[in-house]
């Protein structure tokens, strides 16, 4: 029993939470659209998004510690790694082992639904597949890719596969549903890199906190929500998304507090924690809201 929690502990649950919100989305999608899903499908389709994100969270812990990141990176509740490893908890190999396991059942939920649904699930589970198993070791080392992929991974790639999976086409509201995460997931790994920026670079990463700065990335922060907020407006009004989508913009007054504690201060560890959690809250809000709508309407 203490072997099974540290493997679900490796996984780092926590924030799988933000995969069952994005597919929750996909799904609502779908159930707008037709009134009904396949609620078989649809739990073979979580085990296959919970399991990619899970194998990204073990294959970042893998990767890190083999070079040497855990050794001198801050660790907080959102960043730093699950500990397990440094704390030789489990063998780097199983580990590995792990993380290609966990890999390899996405790709066989993949498998099924290409044979159930069609071959045009590949335009969005071959690019998942490639950010699962590239993100740690080679995107990360460029800047843009690093700030846009886990807002691809989240939205289009995990929203239109749900979507696809569910229905066996792809139409134009999925495309709008997924990029309201895409956004949203995407602010959540930058700002996630702000307390990482001096350990990140003695490794050879690269992203925008690196590049330019955290507060010029603010400004990155900043207009992914501008274009969010417009987008969701945009895509109501073109009848893309229903009107109760728009209940997804409540939540605006804790991303205003997020922008300007980090214009104010976002050097600070014990600043940046607060912030941290509040972008969690108001991601996870966000997304869920969406999903309700969606549902309700």
């Amino acid at each position: 029993m203490e072997k099974i929690q540290l493997y679900f502990r490796e996984t780092r649950p926590q924030f799988l939470i933000l995969t069952l919100v994005c597919v929750l989305v996909g799904a609502a999608t779908a159930y707008w659209k037709t009134g009904s899903i396949n609620i078989f499908y649809l739990i073979i389709i979580l085990i296959g998004a919970l399991s990619a994100h899970a194998s990204v969270n073990i294959l970042n812990d893998y990767f890190d510690f083999k070079s040497g990141l855990d050794t001198c990176t801050i660790v907080t509740p959102f960043s730093g790694g699950s500990g397990i490893l440094p704390g030789k908890q489990m063998t780097l190999s199983s580990a590995l082992v792990f993380g290609i396991l966990t890999f390899a059942l996405t790709a066989l939920v993949g498998v099924c639904f290409l044979v159930v649904r069609g071959w045009a699930l590949l335009f969005v589970g071959l690019p998942g597949l490639l950010l699962v198993g590239f993100y740690t070791q080679y995107i990360t080392r460029f800047p843009l890719l690093c700030l846009l992929a886990p807002g691809i991974g989240f939205g289009p790639c995990m929203i239109l596969g749900t979507y696809f999976a569910l229905q066996g086409f792809y139409d134009w509201t999925a495309v709008a549903a997924s990029l309201v995460p895409c956004f949203l997931v995407s602010n959540l790994l930058l700002l996630n890199q702000y307390p990482d920026v001096e350990a990140d670079r003695l490794v050879g990463r690269c992203h925008f906190p690196i590049l330019i700065g955290k507060t010029r990335s603010t400004y990155i922060y900043m207009s992914f929500i501008i274009a969010m907020y417009i987008w969701i407006v945009l895509a109501v009004f073109l009848h893309l998304l229903p009107l109760l989508a728009c209940i997804s913009l409540f939540p605006f007054f804790i991303v205003i507090k997020i922008i300007r504690g980090l214009l104010k201060e976002n050097d600070q560890i014990k600043t940046l924690i607060p912030l941290m959690g509040q972008n969690v809250i108001y991601i996870l809000l966000t997304t869920l809201l969406l999903a309700v709508g969606l549902f309700i309407s």
